[in-house]
């Protein structure tokens, strides 16, 4: 059965290559962001790519009065209604060192709103019985480290986040996806020094889907990922701390 998806962050290079994938075996979406004209394109792509309904919305993660509208044109479509979130941002950690007023932000884009935003969509899936939500979370939430652990630690509370609500939505029908990304070729990355093994975003859209398609609760993508955090989670705290990585 085709689905309808909620696109937040739909401007970002993994969320397009996601809504690509979704588009091509026949599913709607519902791109949610800031720039309407960006948006408004990916939307006419995934029309001719095969989606039967490919709509632009405004969404911003700070702004709760921008949620309203676009739940209340999920509550109007039919049939299961899924959503994924690619939302994040991800200051220089000397730029927050600086000015630690941008822990918000971070924090705003990374965890608290896309989780208020999903806190209201909930209902909707255990109203219908069905749906899926994909969250996107980060390896960088998986232990502090010196060069990002304000974006780790807002990834951390998200991936948290997730688990409960995975909890929640499975007794209704409906299943979520949390996926830690390594390094993934977006303007997020673009610039950073000591980037190795970048991904394609069209590569982690492909693992997403297919996540989502075998109902897996947690993905590391590419997959080798789960190897290098298994080995950085091991490594005892004394000497840890005095590492650069």
């Amino acid at each position: 059965m085709s689905e309808t998806w909620i696109i937040l962050g739909a401007s970002s290079s993994m969320a397009r290559a996601f809504v690509r994938a979704v588009a091509e075996r026949g599913d709607s979406v519902l791109l949610a962001g800031r720039d309407m004209d960006d948006m408004a394109r990916s939307a006419a792509d995934a029309r001719t790519r095969g989606a039967p309904l490919a709509e632009p919305v405004f969404f911003d993660a700070r702004k709760p009065d921008s949620f309203t509208p676009i739940l209340d044109r999920a509550q109007a479509v039919e049939g299961p209604v899924s959503a994924a979130v690619f939302v994040g941002s991800m200051p220089p950690q000397d730029e927050i060192d600086a000015d630690p007023g941008l822990i918000e932000g971070v924090v705003s884009d990374s965890f608290s709103g896309p989780a208020r935003f999903l806190q209201s969509f909930a209902p909707l899936i255990e109203a219908r019985g069905a749906g899926n939500v994909v969250g996107v979370a980060s390896v960088a939430g998986d232990r502090g480290r010196i060069g990002n652990y304000v974006y780790g630690a807002a990834k951390a509370g998200f991936a948290t986040y997730l688990s409960g609500l995975r909890n929640r939505l499975t007794r209704a029908g409906g299943h979520v996806v949390t996926v830690k990304p390594g390094f993934v070729d977006t303007a997020m990355t673009w610039g950073i020094e000591g980037m190795f093994l970048v991904a394609p975003p069209e590569a982690v859209a492909r693992d997403i889907l297919k996540a989502v398609e075998k109902k897996r609760n947690v993905i590391y993508t590419p997959i080798f990922w789960l190897g290098i955090m298994t080995i950085i989670r091991a490594i005892p705290e004394p000497i840890f701390k005095k590492m650069s990585i």
